[in-house]
């Protein structure tokens, strides 16, 4: 399958970081999303419930970059993953990208970034992933 949905530059303000001060002050984190989706159903009945609602995604990846500081943009990412694939059933894979631009380092830098891509396999053991169940993912509901 080859299909996929992209969100991308999704920016949102969060109290990410290893350092005190980034966790005190907060900084913009950016995001990218491809959610791997058979869009076939979706494309032939111009139905949204056979599809992704990226509305609701972007909601889910909000709450999880301004909800629970975490200390690496590694786990940010390794938590949105994990927050798709539990939220919505039709997303085989994910691929997520967040970006730091405020690193802080000793010189100029755009941003520091992480990407990872996790499908159902990868996730809580397979099966899990696409329970429904929202433990630990840091999001309501």
């Amino acid at each position: 399958m080859t299909d996929s949905i992209a969100l991308e530059g999704m920016v949102f303000y969060g109290y990410h970081g290893v350092y005190e001060e980034e966790r005190r002050l907060g900084q913009r984190f950016v995001v990218d999303l491809r959610l791997d989706v058979d869009l076939r159903e979706a494309g032939r009945s111009d139905r949204l419930e056979a599809s992704v609602d990226y509305v609701q995604v972007y909601r889910d990846v909000r709450a999880v970059v301004e909800g629970e500081p975490l200390r690496l943009i590694e786990a940010v990412a390794e938590r949105i993953a994990q927050v798709v694939l539990d939220r919505h059933p039709r997303v085989t894979r994910v691929t997520v990208t967040v970006k730091k631009p405020a690193v802080p380092l000793p010189g100029a830098l755009a941003h520091a970034a992480v990407t990872l891509s996790r499908g159902r396999e990868d996730v809580r053991g397979g099966e899990g992933a696409a329970d429904g169940d929202k433990r630990g993912t840091g999001v309501m509901g």
